[in-house]
């Protein structure tokens, strides 16, 4: 996936500043970002502080984690029936 080129701290002051009273358009301009970009961060980060946006990249790294450790538990899992299932 693609590296964002800013921050959540960044991305977070930009709708900090729509919120002031800045217009989408100008802001879009102002940072070279995209109309569809700025509306995709609205609904992602839209009200959080910097703390809510770290927390919620932890807690989708831990998420990857614990998902790939059940990914693989579950292919041990399926590779012990099919041996028990064999006749030697």
């Amino acid at each position: 996936m693609k590296r964002s080129r800013f921050s959540e701290e960044q991305i977070i002051g930009i709708l900090k500043e729509h919120q002031a009273g800045l217009g989408a358009k100008e802001l879009c301009r102002k940072h070279g970002i995209s109309d569809a970009t700025f509306y995709k961060w609205r609904s992602k980060y839209g009200g959080m502080e910097v703390s809510d946006a770290r927390r919620l990249k932890a807690l989708d790294a831990e998420n990857a984690k614990l998902k790939k450790m059940l990914a693989e538990q579950m292919l041990d899992v399926a590779t012990l029936k099919e041996m028990l299932g064999k006749n030697f």
